[in-house]
């Protein structure tokens, strides 16, 4: 099999990310508008107690899958039945998943008022296992992946203007965001056919599998109990009205993360192919410039969401959310955190076949975060719990980088990398300069004050970092005149 352009591949993810930013950043004023902020703290609420029964049908599998299966993707027959497998053991996590669900439901009363939303939620599960989404990942499908997206966002706005009027409408503002991002899985199912022939299997050596997949899945666990355990925390100690004013700060830390990071994640199963065929130098050269690419994009945009904050929650929320501001800002520095780990992760130490190093890493993190959630959200609220988010990803970063130091140690000790690091530093002075004059002496039209500090931000970051030199800014200006 042919090896896709990184190039396109990374346009391909970012134009599906920027359709996944977009689409929340249309309907989601609508949204909170109408269903007010206890609306919107019983669909997080909801929403956060599903994700743990995601993660238990999901059983790390999609990691596990990108990781094994891109070794072999070039022999269908292989991969076939490395497929089949695979999906088999998904089908068994996902009725293991339902059951446990089942049995919350009944035994915790408390959860009775979300009931509808909980089951409504849930069908996510089913629609998530027979999707098999590591098979597009895989083989690097982003063109199929960003068609489907685009096509089941549009049909989701149509649905939500119809469909999502009142205040109590809030159910069906849950199920279409179930159609939305789920809805396009059968199409998956079907589509899967003409790259690989997938059944279901029982005869293997299940152990094989289940092994380094469980080590996966209590990493995964880890962390979605340091990401979704201060919402869940939040609902139990505070009320909706607090969930719904941290579930906007969350929520537009949600869609940028994935925006920033879309060229990393195009990038991933490049690094574990090289990785898994003993190709060192090769793998080294990408992950520096995975990294310094990175750094380049998130730092700036750190800055940048701490300083437009206000702005961007009035825009999308609303007046009623401007308490959500200051946890919204604190959130900003986990962007970065949380960005670096994620490259220790997914693109170091998952394919180095590390798992259970991972899972030290995020067990640490997350009993750390569900402590701190206990000692500081009853006082701080909503900014309690975004500070453990910040703390947690800021300790997984330092404990992933001690156990892939070996690996990537080099990287960090060249002296190019600290130059064009130090350069960003720079350029960020040059924003929050910036930004700072024009929040402090102007007073403009919000949609005008917020279009100049972004695109004027931009500008400057840009500009100082082609007079300090750095390396990765050069390349990209450079390309860009040879094209022309």
């Amino acid at each position: 099999m042919k090896n896709k352009s990184l190039r396109v591949n990374a346009f391909l993810n970012s134009l599906q990310t920027l359709l996944n930013l977009i689409f929340p950043l249309i309907t989601f004023p609508y949204v909170s508008r109408i269903l007010s902020v206890d609306g919107i703290g019983k669909y997080n609420f909801s929403n956060s107690i599903v994700s743990y029964f995601l993660l238990i049908a999901g059983l790390g599998i999609n990691r596990y899958a990108v990781r094994e299966g891109a070794k072999i993707r070039n022999d269908r027959n292989k991969f076939s039945e490395f497929a089949s497998r695979i999906f088999t053991i998904n089908l068994c996590s996902m009725f293991i998943s339902y059951i446990l669900l089942f049995i919350l439901l009944k035994f915790v009363p408390t959860l009775r008022i979300y009931e509808s939303a909980i089951l409504i939620f849930s069908t996510q599960i089913f629609f998530t296992t027979i999707g098999t989404d590591w098979v597009y990942t895989i083989y690097e499908e982003y063109g199929y992946i960003t068609i489907r997206n685009v096509i089941f966002k549009l049909i989701s706005i149509v649905l939500l203007l119809m469909f999502v009027r009142k205040k109590n409408d809030y159910l069906n503002y849950v199920a279409i965001s179930v159609f939305s991002s789920t809805g396009s899985y059968i199409l998956n199912f079907f589509h899967a056919k003409k790259i690989c022939s997938i059944r279901i299997v029982w005869k293997f050596n299940w152990k094989e599998y289940l092994i380094p997949i469980m080590v996966i899945f209590g990493t995964m666990a880890a962390v979605t109990i340091y990401v979704s355990s201060d919402i869940t925390i939040l609902g139990f100690l505070k009320n909706n009205y607090v969930v719904g004013l941290y579930s906007i700060s969350t929520k537009i830390y949600g869609m940028l993360g994935p925006m920033l990071s879309a060229t990393m994640a195009v990038t991933i199963p490049r690094l574990a192919m090289m990785m898994g065929q003993n190709k060192r130098e090769e793998y080294l050269i990408l992950l520096d410039k995975l990294l310094q690419t990175m750094i380049v994009i998130i730092t700036p945009a750190s800055l940048g969401l701490i300083m437009t904050s206000k702005y961007i929650i009035l825009l999308i929320a609303g007046n009623n959310y401007l308490r959500s501001t200051s946890s919204l800002q604190i959130l900003s520095l986990a962007l970065f955190f949380g960005t670096i780990n994620t490259i220790f992760v997914e693109c170091v130490l998952i394919p180095a076949k590390r798992e259970r190093q991972t899972l030290i890493s995020a067990v640490l993190s997350a009993c750390l975060n569900v402590l701190l959630n206990f000692i500081l959200i009853p006082s701080l609220a909503e900014n309690g719990a975004a500070l453990t988010t910040v703390l947690s990803e800021l300790a997984a970063m330092f404990s992933n980088y001690y156990f892939s130091r070996d690996i990537v140690a080099s990287i960090f000790l060249k002296k190019e990398f600290w130059k064009n690091f130090f350069s960003v530093v720079f350029g960020c002075v040059g924003i929050f300069m910036f930004s700072f004059s024009i929040d402090y002496y102007l007073k403009l039209n919000l949609i005008i004050k917020l279009f100049i500090l972004v695109i004027g931000s931009a500008l400057i970051y840009i500009i100082i970092l082609r007079i300090v030199n750095n390396k990765m800014v050069n390349e990209i200006i450079n390309k860009y005149r040879i094209n022309i």
